[in-house]
């Protein structure tokens, strides 16, 4: 196992760099961020001086050298807008993503998962056709409709949910976390609901289709031939062997969720990564742009490897050399 770890480590070490070296050339044909931090008024001096004084006066190699020494020593630069280091003012929205995506992945998992076994138990029964009717429109509606949708019923229409922001948060340490009061709860219930619910169309699907062909297996009508508890033929024989595509998609899911949340949060106004991304591209704040990739393909990586650590907790045939 520590061989395969360390293997999959050194591949994204490599997927990296690329995705650095990619960042770095396109963004450089993306128009010339000295015209942003000079200001469109500036004179040609100024900008000569700008250009001076932030490194852009040199050569493509050494400045993307130099770009890998500090992004090494987690220096990704200042941005160009705020002044301030880009990795601490997207670190400063971390939380609020994390916090938002997870909820969204524990809530389609758990609902997908139990809802997609009822499902296929009984495929036929009126309430599960119906359960099923709900994932196509689930999955068929986009995230931003889904949204506003949310937003007329519960905010417009009955009142009970705030439209948008984060509510009341409290800072423990570097985290500002809303999980711990009421109004923070309440402002998360809304976007959390809009991310999950294609999820969990998804995962629902997904278990269904999985446990219907698993039921059919020999070995469970040898586990329903000796008598075994309902549950134990289930859960035990039956849902573990249908988990392995289910948290492959989840692990993904929850990577793109905490990279890509980029509508929801614009639609909520939450405080996250999305919303600061998006106007970064707006105002062509490069740095900025170029930690978010980076950070996002850190995360898509890590919980590539992670899910491949599940796949041994959760078939025990399955063994890495």
């Amino acid at each position: 196992m520590a061989t395969y770890i360390a293997r999959r480590l050194i591949q994204g070490l490599i997927v990296l760099l690329a995705v650095s070296m990619i960042c770095f050339i396109i963004f450089r044909y993306m128009g010339d961020p000295v015209v942003t931090m000079a200001g469109r008024y500036a004179t040609f001096e100024e900008r000569e001086e700008v250009r001076r004084t932030f490194g852009l006066d040199q050569p493509m190699a050494v400045q993307y050298g130099r770009f890998l020494w500090n992004a090494v020593h987690g220096n990704f630069g200042k941005s160009y807008v705020s002044r301030v280091p880009a990795l601490g003012l997207i670190m400063e929205r971390f939380p609020a993503t994390l916090e938002l995506a997870t909820t969204a992945i524990v809530v389609a998992f758990a609902l997908g998962v139990i809802l997609g076994v009822l499902v296929a138990l009984k495929p036929y029964a009126m309430r599960n056709r119906l359960i099923m009717a709900a994932s196509l429109g689930g999955i068929s509606i986009p995230t931003f409709l889904s949204g506003i949708l949310l937003i007329m019923i519960f905010s417009v229409y009955m009142g009970v949910l705030p439209p948008y922001g984060r509510g009341e948060t409290v800072q423990i340490g570097f985290w500002r976390t809303g999980f711990l009061t009421l109004d923070g709860i309440r402002h998360l219930i809304l976007p959390a609901a809009t991310l999950a619910l294609f999820q969990l169309a998804v995962l629902l699907r997904l278990t269904r289709a999985g446990m219907r062909e698993v039921m059919a297996e020999e070995y469970i009508k040898t586990a329903w031939a000796k008598g075994l508890p309902p549950f134990k033929v289930i859960f035990k024989h039956a849902l573990r062997n249908v988990l392995i595509p289910v948290v492959t998609i989840t692990g993904l899911q929850f990577g793109e969720l905490i990279a890509y949340s980029i509508v929801t949060e614009t639609i909520f106004q939450w405080p996250g990564m999305g919303n600061l991304i998006l106007t970064s591209f707006f105002e062509n704040d490069q740095p900025v742009v170029v930690t978010y990739i980076m950070l996002a393909a850190v995360i898509i990586i890590s919980m590539n490897i992670i899910v491949d650590i599940l796949y041994a907790l959760i078939n025990p045939r399955i063994r890495y050399e």
